[in-house]
């Protein structure tokens, strides 16, 4: 049986060079633009906020597939404009590169409208002050008519995909677009207080925000969208660094989440997703976060426009620093200053009922924090001669459990790094109130002005400990880490990446404790690895290490892994449980934990402590009904 013969495709050689007509032109740039109806929304509200709008009402209809409408009391587009709006490249954002080189608009590129236009039945609706009535312009025929509206402009944008249908076969569900739609208009809301948003879904209203203006805008704003939970469970960030303005707030690592759903960062009032930024976020949570757990925060930036470029993706999520490292550093900063106080001097409540004075037993010592530990029962800490760094043998017998003492507790250390705390100091000035009890050797019973304080004496022991310890290693303690020799190496098959690290960074992997020896072309082996650390993954560990320092550098690495060896040391140099503690003991720690940063969460993001309101404790006995 002979088979036909099919000549094969002629090559790349063989066919002619052609200019793409613009209608695929468009349609391929929409590819880019347009990845769903959420795109749309977020295209057309940079459009609207950019035209001045004070108002903007948004519809949709089975999630936008069928129907979006922006309709804002903007500027409005001039009739002879309309035709031009359309068009690819063009925009009344930017004429010339310098205008490119410093962005601050949110729309800039000229390539939204034409790129939605190539893939849906797109009509415009607009009028200008100086017009007695508006024009709409069908962008498929390219008619225009005049209409009766007010000023401003909406956009209608009819059977998404309906030219493309490839393209709306990888759509998701309704409800699923819906939401995305939602998110997009619910990020663009966050940063404009200033803004009225309605929001319509097939026929019903489902959010109507209110302009703000005042400085408590973002406020109320970000109580409106996140809810007045967020607010009462976060902190105001704020800082006077010229070159980085940051404001916004933090949820409390007590309150975080396990999705990242509520991190909003912007950046001169644009959405971005950022490696920079969300790495700046997670640094400054790291010392405080449980598990996997994830930050809540709304964070705005306002930088100069001409040290970020912006024109780096046709979404306009991304962009790209000219100093990174100096917004990385004052963000950390920021952000990690404002969760390292102590939330327990919040609890202070002045019109709340004065609390008997203790009892002389359980009189407060404001000691310093060695002599917290000291008190905890552990031995004696030897001091350095002057001048005389520690090394971190030495930091570590700080923390060798001893018997419980028998004399009067003293403070070991000279000069105290914070001044005893006055014995006829009122209990009513103790956030933390004071101690009644222990329970089951695990928790420290206290009572303050709102009711009842409940502390896990081990975690915030842990936490005291640790950041003592941090606090010893910024003021000189020597920082080269211990090292213990393995007797046998591990070899493990390494990347050329990190085969690269391990090279240009031996001296920095030595101070970390680290022996790294290449075997072949394909392999490592670790001949030695930090002390304190010894019994863990090596190979894990060093994986991770080398990632870390190919990604962020030598300074962040040497801090990040000191840091997580510390932790390690503050977590076994703890007191433990089932360790009895008298009353004087009981208040030291109490006293302690309100003097120290980050004493809300032990070293591994977990509370030390919750307060019981007298409210919430005489619902447990149904008192009062």
């Amino acid at each position: 049986m002979n088979t036909p013969h099919v000549s094969p495709p002629p090559s790349a050689a063989q066919r002619p060079i052609r200019e793409l007509p613009d209608e695929l032109i468009s349609q391929i740039a929409a590819g880019e633009v347009v990845e769903r109806p959420a795109s749309v929304v977020r295209e057309l509200l940079d459009n609207a906020l950019d035209a001045g709008a004070t108002a903007i009402t948004i519809r949709l209809i089975e999630g936008g597939i069928r129907l979006i409408t922006v309709e804002d009391n903007g500027y409005g587009i001039e009739a002879r404009q309309l035709p031009v709006a359309l068009k690819r490249h063009a925009t009344s954002k930017i004429t010339s590169l310098q205008d490119l080189e410093q962005v601050n608009s949110l729309g800039f590129r000229g390539e939204a409208l034409a790129a939605i236009a190539s893939v849906s039945e797109t009509v415009l609706h607009s009028r200008t002050q100086d017009q007695p009535n508006g024009f709409a312009l069908d962008a498929r025929t390219g008619e225009i008519s005049p209409i009766a509206r007010p000023v401003g402009t909406t956009v209608e944008v009819k059977e998404l995909f309906f030219s493309t249908p490839a393209r709306r076969q990888f759509l998701k569900s309704e409800q699923t677009e819906q939401a995305h739609c939602l998110e997009a208009i619910k990020r663009q809301a966050l940063a404009r207080p200033d803004v009225q948003w309605t929001v319509w879904a097939e026929g019903k209203q489902l959010h109507n925000w209110r302009r703000y203006t005042g400085p408590d805008a973002h406020t109320q704003r970000t109580a409106d969208i996140l809810g007045q939970g967020f607010i009462d469970d976060a902190i105001e960030v704020a800082n006077e660094d010229l070159r980085c303005r940051i404001t916004g707030f933090v949820g409390l690592p007590s309150v975080a989440r396990s999705r990242a759903d509520h991190q909003y960062t912007y950046v001169n009032g644009r959405f971005v997703r950022d490696k920079v930024l969300m790495n700046a976020l997670r640094r400054a949570y790291e010392d405080v976060l449980h598990g996997n757990k994830q930050p809540s925060y709304v964070v705005f930036l306002q930088v100069d426009p001409r040290s970020v470029d912006v024109n780096v993706h046709p979404t306009k999520v991304e962009l790209r620093f000219r100093d990174s490292r100096m917004v990385h550093q004052v963000l950390q900063r920021c952000v990690g200053d404002a969760l390292a106080q102590p939330r327990s001097t919040g609890l202070l409540d002045t019109s709340a009922s004065t609390l008997h004075a203790p009892p002389a037993e359980s009189a407060p010592i404001k000691a310093s924090p060695s002599a917290t530990w000291r008190q905890m029962g552990f031995g004696h800490t030897p001091q350095a001669p002057s001048g005389q760094r520690l090394g971190v043998s030495e930091l570590q017998a700080l923390w060798q459990p001893q018997p419980p003492p028998t004399a009067p507790l003293q403070n070991p250390i000279d000069q105290p790094l914070t001044p005893p705390l006055p014995r006829d100091t009122p209990a009513d000035d103790w956030p933390l109130g004071s101690a009644i009890g222990q329970l089951q050797g695990v928790y420290i019973l206290s009572q303050n002005q709102q009711g009842l304080v409940i502390v896990d004496m081990h975690a915030a022991h842990e936490r005291i400990v640790y950041e003592q310890l941090k606090l010893q290693m910024a003021q000189g303690a020597e920082s080269a880490l211990t090292q213990q020799r393995l007797l046998i190496p591990l070899s493990f098959s390494a990347t050329e990446k990190e085969l690269a690290t391990a090279n240009d960074h031996t001296e920095t992997l030595a101070q970390l404790g680290f022996e790294l020896t290449p075997l072949s072309a394909q392999s490592l082996a670790i001949r030695a690895v930090p002390a304190v650390l010894a019994q863990g993954d090596s190979v894990a560990l060093v994986r991770e290490v080398l990632s870390e320092l190919a990604e962020h550098g030598t300074h962040a690495v040497l801090q990040r892994a000191a840091h997580d060896l510390l932790a390690a040391m503050a977590c076994h140099g703890a007191v433990r449980a089932n360790r009895h503690l008298t009353l004087t003991e009981m208040n030291a720690l109490l006293r302690q934990i309100e003097q120290t940063d980050r004493s809300d969460q032990c070293n591994h993001g977990r509370p030390t402590w919750r307060q019981l309101s007298l409210k919430e404790l005489d619902k447990l006995f149904l008192r009062g009904q």
